[in-house]
């Protein structure tokens, strides 16, 4: 969008200058031409011979022709040689490089953008499933979260059992962490740390989008946490390093 519109901008100004070097080129031979005639017209003879005042108005307009071009040269000459001493190659900007006043603007400008950012950051919204903005949960999402445990789970699992099975990728946590089972305590509901964890990975792999809240997220971390320690306490109670 902003390229087109400098391209645009930069086509009419280009046509317009070519417009008013023409107007210009057109008026000047339309006077050259009406002096000259008038020159002819108004000499002794009424004719090109011995007029001084066709040759005095000739080599004014020659005199005009040749300023104006060494001019544009000059000022294309001196723009090619700007550009040339522009350095090719990346290089920082100090302070030296540039005036106090572009100094200043340039930090004025990068303040002003700074606490656009800041004041452009979300306060209260938030997206289902990921953490709220200012709590302990910002920028997590918990159903990737609370996968990247089964992995570290299943690694204990098999330190603890050699024999356990290898991981299945839509195996239900209580089916494949079974043999661990009666090695984690019971609640007063008759439940272990793998119920509930089991319950969380399957919201997180089967719910929809904000099927797995903070509330659940928390259970199922900590229930990975009760499995993660009862695993170390049987390794450690069997003198395992």
């Amino acid at each position: 969008m902003l390229s087109s519109r400098l391209i645009s901008l930069s086509t009419l100004s280009n046509f317009i200058y070519v417009f008013l070097v023409l107007v210009t080129i057109v008026a000047a031979g339309l006077s050259c031409s009406a002096l000259l005639s008038q020159a002819v017209r108004t000499s002794p003879t009424e004719s090109w011979k011995d007029n001084i005042n066709a040759l005095v108005i000739g080599a004014s307009y020659a005199v005009v022709l040749v300023a104006s071009l060494f001019y544009c040269v000059k000022r294309r000459v001196a723009m090619q040689l700007r550009i040339q001493r522009i350095s090719k190659s990346n290089k920082s900007f100090v302070r030296s490089d540039m005036p106090n006043v572009v100094q200043k603007y340039v930090a004025q400008e990068y303040i002003r953008a700074c606490l656009v950012s800041y004041e452009s950051l979300p306060r209260d919204a938030f997206h289902e499933g990921w953490g709220r903005p200012g709590t302990r949960y910002s920028d997590v999402c918990f159903r990737r979260k609370l996968l990247d445990t089964i992995p570290n789970i299943d690694e204990l699992a098999h330190i603890v059992i050699p024999t356990h099975p290898a991981a299945r990728p839509h195996a239900r946590m209580l089916h494949h962490f079974r043999f661990i089972l009666p090695l984690l305590p019971v609640d007063e509901d008759g439940l272990t740390p793998l119920h509930y964890y089991d319950s969380a990975v399957q919201l997180a792999r089967n719910g929809g989008t904000g099927a797995l809240g903070e509330q659940e997220f928390e259970i199922g971390m900590r229930a990975a946490d009760g499995i993660l320690n009862c695993s170390w306490q049987v390794l450690t109670s069997v003198g395992w390093r």
